[in-house]
């Protein structure tokens, strides 16, 4: 078990070992969740990212009403 502890700002360290492990650098992006007596936080880097891509499975809907956007957009501005 890894211990760490909050500053007066509410920060912490995440030790170093464990940075290296989710490729957690600079500037990383975490999403904090509260579940049950739980403080879970998630990075939110390129691998997480990626590995989320596609979870829910709208068949290409979403990205054909994006495309869809985009070309209204331009259409507006040309």
């Amino acid at each position: 078990m890894t211990t760490t502890i909050s500053t007066s700002k509410g920060q912490i360290v995440i030790p170093s070992k464990i940075r290296r492990k989710w490729n957690i650098k600079n500037g990383t992006k975490f999403y904090i969740e509260e579940r049950d007596n739980e403080i879970i936080l998630k990075p939110l880097t390129t691998e997480y990212i990626k590995k989320m891509a596609g979870m829910l499975e709208t068949k290409g809907k979403l990205s054909k009403i994006l495309l869809e956007e985009r070309a209204k957009d331009k259409n507006k501005e040309g």
